[in-house]
């Protein structure tokens, strides 16, 4: 679902009224996907062009009577039974090329490829994904190393939340599961807004209670929510 700017200016005013009472920095990062995950068609692939037609042979299958169905050929030699045994491995060889083909080309339509993916595969890829952002956009440069990053994908429904040593070393990282958990919900529920502005709102009380506001208090990072492109767009 299209974040519109209503969303955006929704999620401004509550990074805002959060930071009004803490020194910690809310930042705030969407992303359609952090992977294509081009390796899950070719894994699957390959791991059903070796196990299917073994499996098929456990179950009596003869590669030769595919040689029949499509004309095969007549043997008049000596040596008969090489060429036998010879058409028997070509057509293995062949099926084993078909399903490869097959496979890989139904795991590569989208939704079957996010679906195939290994959950573990997609928690990493998110994590990094996090990290580079929190990276990117300057989060560990802030003065009393206060930055927490809010990052959210929408095809692995999945989010993390990061925060800087100056919020860590003061929270238990326990307390961010439930902003996590807020996140998550706004994606699967589509509402991607709602989960942001309750998770900086929960985060907002998070911050508060353990970094509160000092004396000196800049906003550092701009108050925004940023899309990020599609892996492989500009």
């Amino acid at each position: 679902m299209a974040m519109t700017e209503s969303d955006h200016d929704r999620i401004v005013a509550a990074v805002a009224a959060a930071e009004s009472k803490t020194a910690g920095e809310i930042y705030c990062v969407l992303s359609p996907a952090v992977s294509d995950y081009r390796e899950t068609p070719l894994a699957w692939a390959t791991a059903a062009a070796l196990i299917l037609p073994a499996g098929a042979l456990l179950l009596g299958f003869e590669p030769q009577s595919l040689t029949r169905w499509f004309g095969g050929w007549t043997v008049g030699h000596t040596a008969a039974t090489d060429a036998t045994i010879l058409a028997a491995l070509t057509t293995y060889v062949a099926l084993q090329a078909a399903v490869f083909v097959v496979a890989a080309l139904v795991v590569a339509i989208p939704p079957v490829r996010r679906a195939l993916t290994p959950a573990s595969l997609k928690a990493e890829r998110v994590h990094r994904a996090a990290m580079e952002q929190f990276l990117s956009h300057g989060l560990h440069a802030t003065r009393d190393r206060t930055g927490v990053l809010l990052f959210a994908s929408l095809a692995e429904r999945r989010a993390e939340v990061v925060a800087d040593e100056g919020i860590y070393k003061v929270t238990d990282p326990a307390v961010w599961d439930e902003v996590v958990d807020l996140l998550i919900k706004g994606l699967k529920r589509r509402k991607t807004a709602d989960g942001f502005v309750a998770a900086v709102e929960l985060s907002g009380r998070i911050l508060a209670a353990h970094v509160p506001l000092g004396a000196d208090n800049p906003n550092e990072l701009p108050d925004r929510l940023v899309e990020l492109p599609a892996p492989g767009k500009a």
